[in-house]
């Protein structure tokens, strides 16, 4: 029997590969050792560290990856691989049609460089899926660290928290920590993508010590994210959480009779709503500061985003197609032509308005489509086992989280939170290939 040739190497992979049969060497020799533990630093300083040296870290990431995939056949593309092909391929498009490209191409290298950390991820946790762990493992470290920093604010001086006080806000007065990274909002939106994983990692780790740092982790992250009162990330924690206990809550029953299938996750869903209302008719801190949401334009902080939104879709309007190029320094240059006075921005605060303004109609569709891919991914094989089932679902609930708070907020594109984002992007595309040797199964 003639056995089936094989597919052709798509053109753009054809260059992997090519160095497979040359001279080793200690760096191939242990190049996924290496490549593991500089994304270990890399995810345990992303709150800790300067910007200096996570561009160092990014840097060495990327160029690791072009050692490995050198020296590695190349694989198919995969779905969430083609539709970062296709975010790329639009932002190199709005680059060059940029009224500011020279600034366009300083976003666009941005993005290249975090494609190159999810792209050696991937590999790694492609090649060994016991790496997540290890990775988890770092991230986490960082987290608590910096959990632990923030919560220690509230020992600290009111006057040193009163600058993220605004006097003319419904929810004035409010003491809200910002831990390392300065920014009470930037904080709770890194800390939110963490407590999915974190709670999976309890959940998935059988040492007690393990579980027990795991656990920890997620209740501290949980506190701190709360103390921040950023009502994104207060938002985006109840649906990534409600989400993940819903998923686990599914792969618990699946042997369950149908009738307990359906009336189980209902019953739960009813029961965290009621808690839900309860804690914020109960609590006052946690009362004003939703409340603060319904006020409208008489909230300082709802009046000022607005006002940006309004900017936003007049830029939309004048450039739909390819935008005015990605990244913030681009956005910089020509926000100021359309802002009102006295509200100056730094992004859209909005991912969907974000994506429009710096690539247009197919920026949008594009990071649409590569979000439904990878909650298709996810949800594809919640119910199978393998070695990356588990944190395909705490990578699902952990995009949920950061879609709702990017409904209003861009923290979404800071390295701190786009790199724990790419980390869960990285699980579900290696999630999707054929299982590894050393894989072990979820339980």
């Amino acid at each position: 029997m003639v056995p089936a040739p094989s597919p052709p190497v798509p053109l753009l992979l054809r260059w992997q590969g090519l160095l497979a049969d040359g001279p080793t060497g200690i760096l191939g020799r242990h190049l996924p050792l290496v490549s593991g533990w500089v994304l270990c630093a890399l995810l345990a300083g992303l709150p800790l560290v300067t910007r200096s040296g996570l561009s160092l870290l990014i840097a060495a990431s990327g160029l690791l990856w072009v050692v490995w995939a050198l020296r590695t056949p190349p694989g198919r593309i995969g779905t969430i691989n083609g539709w970062l092909l296709v975010v790329l391929g639009v932002a190199v498009l709005a680059t060059g049609f940029s009224p500011v490209p020279v600034a366009a191409f300083k976003g666009l290298l941005k993005l290249v460089s975090y494609l190159g950390v999810y792209a050696l991820m991937r590999q790694l946790l492609a090649f060994s899926p016991i790496w997540w762990d290890r990775l988890v493992a770092a991230l986490m470290a960082g987290q608590l660290l910096t959990a632990v920093i923030g919560i220690r604010q509230l020992y600290d001086s009111a006057n040193a928290l009163a600058r993220w006080s605004d006097a003319n806000s419904v929810a004035r007065g409010t003491v809200r920590i910002y831990s390392t990274l300065e920014n009470p909002n930037l904080l709770g939106g890194f800390l939110l993508p963490v407590l999915p994983i974190a709670l999976v990692a309890a959940v998935r780790w059988r040492h007690p010590a393990r579980r027990l740092f795991a656990l920890a982790s997620f209740v501290l992250g949980l506190v701190a994210l709360v103390l921040t009162y950023s009502r994104g990330a207060w938002m985006g924690m109840v649906a990534s959480l409600a989400v993940l206990a819903l998923l686990l809550v599914l792969r618990a029953i699946r042997s369950w009779p149908p009738l307990w299938r359906r009336l189980l996750p209902l019953g739960l869903l009813l029961g965290g709503a009621l808690a839900l209302t309860i804690l914020v008719t109960q609590v006052e801190a946690l009362q004003v500061r939703v409340l603060s949401l319904l006020a409208g334009r008489e909230d300082s902080s709802n009046n000022f985003r607005m006002n940006v939104w309004t900017s936003a879709l007049e830029m939309i309007q004048d450039r739909p197609w390819l935008g005015i190029g990605p990244g913030n320094t681009a956005f910089n240059l020509i926000y100021p032509l359309y802002q009102q006075p006295k509200f100056n921005a730094l992004s859209a605060y909005s991912i969907p308005l974000e994506w429009l303004v710096e690539a247009g109609v197919p920026g949008l569709i594009a990071g649409v489509g590569l979000f439904l891919a990878s909650m298709r991914a996810g949800l594809s094989r919640r119910l199978g086992d393998g070695p990356l089932v588990l944190p395909g679902l705490a990578s699902v609930a952990a995009f949920v989280g950061l879609a709702v708070q990017g409904l209003t907020d861009t923290i979404f594109f800071r390295p701190e939170v786009q790199l724990v984002a790419f980390l869960c992007l990285a699980t579900l595309a290696a999630g999707a290939m054929p299982t590894a040797p050393d894989a072990r199964p979820d339980a």
